[in-house]
């Protein structure tokens, strides 16, 4: 909680006026974060004007420029590009079975994960001005989504209870795909652990990292997401942890991630069969 000043209301003199009051603040930005009844959200429109500026309209940035922009500029805007509109009407008619919302888990929009895929892809590797840090916010919410609903309840940055190690991202198998229940009953794992790695040469240490996580609770079934394809010793080392161990952990890089993006887009296929691929090409590696 912090003091804030916001603009409020005056239903009386029907205008805005600032007022100071304590309201909870995001600690990376400080900005206020107001909460309401999650019911009142149901009156959102499917299509609506924030919708279409924040999520779909493509010049919005150029447009900001860093300035607030008044609904005018955008009505003038969309006279001129007509062909915009009429687009996102089209796409929000053809998606509109997705107005049913999960009152667990709201995937994020095509448009945001298309964002957060290009910011991904433009990071650098390492730790270099919070690299790490941005490519673990960013891929975390991503995947959510396009593994959703096959793969649910993710939760980013989960720690045991003795606090020393921080799993990046743990899912809920929940074995609703051949894929998942084959994992389930092979490698008895009843929540999916994802290590995030953004190194520009992924090695061993980074594989037995995630190797000391997949103990009886997760069971001995992991995934490494790392920015360039593994060279062949990490791979070995991989072939070897499931020939010595019956522990099974795929790679998969910025090459994978693209693919997935680019079928939670085009919705041809499910982005877990990207999974199902990286998994079968290490099943046939592995020595019968």
């Amino acid at each position: 909680m912090d003091s804030v000043e916001i603009q409020v209301f005056d239903s009386k003199k029907c205008e805005l006026k600032l007022e100071t009051v304590e309201l909870p603040v995001n600690p990376t930005t400080r900005a206020p974060i107001l909460l309401i009844p999650k019911r009142w959200l149901r009156f959102v429109p499917w299509i609506n004007f924030e919708d279409y500026f924040n999520h779909y309209l493509s010049t919005a940035q150029k447009l900001l420029r860093g300035q607030p922009i008044s609904r005018v500029r955008v009505l003038e805007y969309n006279r001129n590009n007509y062909d915009q509109v009429q687009t996102y009407i089209r796409r929000k008619a053809l998606g509109q079975k997705d107005c049913k919302n999960d009152p667990l888990f709201t995937q994020i929009p095509i448009l945001s994960s298309r964002r957060k895929l290009n910011t991904l892809l433009k990071l650098p590797t390492g730790k270099t001005d919070n690299a790490d840090k941005e490519y673990e916010n960013n891929l975390c919410p991503l995947l959510a989504s396009m593994l959703y609903p096959e793969l649910d309840f993710a939760q980013p940055q989960s720690r045991t209870d003795s606090g020393v190690l921080i799993r990046d991202l743990i899912f809920y198998n929940n074995i609703s795909s051949p894929l998942l229940e084959e994992i389930h009953n092979n490698y008895e794992s009843r929540q999916l652990v994802f290590e995030l790695k953004n190194v520009k040469k992924l090695e061993t240490v980074h594989v037995n990292q995630l190797n000391r996580y997949l103990n009886s609770e997760f069971g001995r079934f992991g995934i490494l997401f790392t920015r360039n394809r593994p060279p062949a010793n990490v791979i070995k080392n991989t072939i070897d942890l499931w020939s010595g161990q019956r522990k099974c952990i795929i790679i998969l890089d910025d090459e994978d991630l693209k693919l997935m993006a680019q079928l939670f887009e085009s919705k041809q296929r499910k982005p877990i069969d990207v999974i199902n691929k990286k998994y079968r090409e290490f099943v046939r590696a592995c020595p019968s």
